[in-house]
């Protein structure tokens, strides 16, 4: 963290005659013999703000980059501001790795890394503490996001085998800002951003960041709004100790758009529009997210060496899950009966349910008091961290329903339904999961050359799942360990190459309507990678290479024999493998990219289900690319800005039967510094999907059932930033 300076004022002003007054004889002197003294030249060269060097979420503690033995992207508050980034999948699509998984709009986002699924119980996080992930968190108050791709069981406990998200918040600092913006429909935003240092030695420090939305979308009836409010604080105790809070508060409505659904299950829907709202009934509410996301740290450092922290976080989120949602066929007379979930009819009928799960409440709380230091054995050096951990989470949901209404077809507007008259029954406690760890990590150092990481953390999960009506589902009681080690090894001091192998735990899934046990949250997997990269940095560049495996546990509905029913396992294994490409920095004097390739072959092993296995996995395509661009043109301040994503052919569904087409989305954009009556102004204008393409964006799966997203139509947001 850095320390503001502190003016001395008085100590200035008591010097200030005697200095004068010390001078002034020699100044006479000059006057007489005229000085001259030889040209200084000065030069220096402007960091690129798409190469980061260092990132917390790798670790316990801020690291480089070029050090850490694992994959992260970080994506600066400047390239978030460049290409007007409202929501989590407009960060992540500059990593090739990330795709979208079940990401309606108007709904909390879901993706896949790696060809695996984030989990919104504890795949996300903020300054380092767990956050419920079922919240489309806030950008406003964010220096920088933060992506560690693969396993991160060390430094979360139960995880993903996909990764991490981590946001990190902005600090105070003397700033005052507003940006105002509009889309092409009319959105109106405002934001501002406030901060500075007070006190006797200006030693306590705030920020405020505000913000307004009229949401104005795309697609028809699903505009909305969103109000946010966030404040960090920070104070420096004195020369050894330091404190800092952070609180935001984030309420959000907007109506959910459906997905599509194959039609009769083998075949995609023709003439589909991203504008269209499926289901549509004007009596629908909105749904509503409430977030609230508070955490503190205390750090004490004893020496130069050795410092202690104690850090405690709470993560709320309340969704009133509102829709008039199309789904199925089963009440059409033309629905094929086969495959057993979710389809629209061949001609593209679908049924429509008045969809309600009010107060559907999600709790992550977490404390973690951790040591790190600096000491010696001999000629080895060691950087050590050690620490235990808890960490707390609940879900309480009232039983929802989802009432049949009627029918539509995606060719039509649906005729005016009558909603349900059911009452939504009263508040349940659906599952109360715990985990206690204990952990540590020495990174030790042999010589300039080599370095290793070994570490582990000993997790001991309790977790209660709870049917409906309040009676148990499952009680889970485990205890594991999960090792993490790796060899690193610098040639020179720009060059690093590494090895690492990881172990970890990740959560359940639930079962689906579909399957004969309904609501079943299945017991924890183990899941393990091998990863090996090498990272570069050159001059003003940063390049980064990796090739990985990763393993998990295969859970999804089985079909059983009679062809009709399912149940839903854990089963065979789901097999990645890939490599990664990125370049982020100054490619010359004038232009800055962002760039990323991704290469990933995702199979499915001993299942017990042949269609399932022998071909690509679900929602994952075997390339996929990003690329940024940022160029200074010679006029002074303008830039133009410029963008792509690539991705090619996709599976549908776990047969394999049905792919979707490669696309590319290309963007383009513009950026202006200026200044108007003495203010730092910054005008901003991007254009996404600039050729206004079709294409399926999302194809994943969800609680038992296959959904299809289109993509963004041509959309422009332009933005003005004013610096007071």
């Amino acid at each position: 963290m850095n320390t503001p300076s502190r003016p001395v004022a008085g100590f200035t002003r008591r010097l200030l005659p005697l200095s004068i007054a010390f001078a002034s004889p020699w100044l006479a002197a000059q006057e007489a013999e005229p000085l001259t003294l030889d040209a200084l030249n000065v030069s220096g060269e402007l960091e690129s703000v798409y190469q980061a060097g260092s990132a917390s979420v790798g670790g316990f503690n801020e690291a480089p980059l070029i050090d850490t033995p694992a994959s992260i992207s970080v994506f600066s508050q400047e390239m978030l501001k460049n290409q007007q980034a409202r929501l989590l999948s407009e960060v992540l699509r500059n990593d090739a790795s990330v795709g979208d998984s079940y990401a309606p709009v108007g709904y909390y986002e879901n993706f896949v890394v790696r060809g695996f699924s984030l989990n919104a119980a504890n795949s996300y996080r903020i300054n380092g503490r767990s956050i419920t992930g079922e919240q489309n968190v806030a950008l406003e108050n964010k220096e920088q996001v933060e992506l560690l791709k693969g396993l991160s069981g060390l430094q979360s406990g139960v995880s993903e085998p996909a990764g991490v998200v981590n946001y990190k918040t902005k600090r105070p600092e003397d700033v005052r800002s507003v940006t105002v913006s509009t889309n092409e429909h009319g959105e109106r935003y405002l934001a501002t951003d406030v901060g500075g240092w007070f006190g006797n030695e200006k030693q306590f420090g705030l920020r405020a960041n505000v913000a307004h939305e009229d949401i104005r979308s795309y697609v028809e009836h699903a505009d909305g709004k969103r109000d946010f409010a966030s404040l960090a604080f920070d104070w420096n105790i004195n020369d050894q100790s330091t404190l800092q809070l952070d609180v935001e508060y984030q309420t959000k409505e907007q109506r959910s758009v459906p997905g599509y659904q194959l039609l009769g299950g083998t075949e995609l829907p023709h003439d589909a529009s991203p504008r269209k709202l499926l289901g549509y009934q004007s009596w629908s509410n909105p749904v509503g997210i409430d977030s609230l996301n508070m955490s503190g740290r205390y750090e004490y450092r004893f020496n130069d060496d050795w410092k202690a922290s104690l850090s405690a976080s709470r993560s709320r989120v309340v969704i009133d899950d509102y829709s008039a949602f199309a789904y199925g066929c089963y009440f059409q007379s033309d629905c094929p009966s086969k495959p057993v979930t979710g389809h629209f009819t061949p001609g593209g009928g679908y049924d429509i349910y008045d969809f309600r799960s009010p107060d559907d409440t999600r709790r992550n709380d977490e404390v973690e008091a951790s040591m790190s230091g600096l000491f010696n054995t001999a000629w080895l050096k060691h950087e050590l961290t050690f620490g235990t951990s808890a960490f707390r989470r609940t879900v309480d949901t009232r039983p929802y329903f989802s009432e049949y209404v009627g029918s539509g077809n995606i060719h039509d507007t649906p005729q005016t339904l009558d909603p349900s008259d059911l009452p939504v029954g009263h508040t349940e406690r659906r599952l109360d999961s715990r985990q206690y760890g204990l952990f540590a990590t020495d990174r030790i150092h042999f010589d300039e050359h080599w370095q290793t990481v070994i570490g582990g953390r000993q997790v001991r999960l309790d977790e209660k799942a709870y049917n409906d009506d309040g009676s148990d589902n499952r009680h889970t009681q485990r205890s594991i360990f999960l090792p993490q080690a790796a060899l690193i090894y610098k040639p020179v001091d720009n060059v690093s190459l590494y090895t690492s192998y990881s172990k970890g735990l990740s959560l359940g899934g639930t079962a689906s309507v579909f399957d004969s046990n309904a609501g079943e949250i299945l017991a924890p997997t183990i899941s393990r990678q091998l990863e090996a990269g090498v990272k570069y940095d050159w001059r003003r560049m940063s390049f980064t290479a990796a090739v990985f495996q990763t393993r998990q546990a295969y859970q999804y509905s089985r079909p059983n024999d009679d062809g009709i029913s399912s149940v839903f396992v854990q089963q065979g294994q789901q097999k990645n493998t890939g490599l990664e490409l990125s370049a982020n920095g100054w490619l010359t004097s004038q232009l800055q990219i962002a760039a990323s390739v991704a290469a990933i072959r995702a199979r499915v092993e001993d299942s017990g289900t042949a269609a399932y296995e022998g071909h690509q996995a679900i929602n994952v395509p075997k390339v996929r690319g990003s690329l940024f661009a940022d160029y200074s043109l010679p006029i002074p301040g303008l830039a133009l800005l410029g963008g792509m994503q690539y991705s090619s052919s996709k599976y549908a569904n776990r047969e394999g039967s049905v792919k979707v087409d490669d696309y590319a989305v290309f963007n383009a954009g513009s950026r202006y510094s200026t200044r108007i009556d003495g203010y730092d102004t910054v005008f901003r204008l991007t254009v996404d999907n600039l050729f206004d393409k079709r294409y399926w964006r999302d194809v994943g799966e969800y609680l038992g059932d296959d959904y299809i997203f289109l993509g963004a139509p041509r959309t422009a947001r332009l933005s003005a930033t004013v610096s007071f």
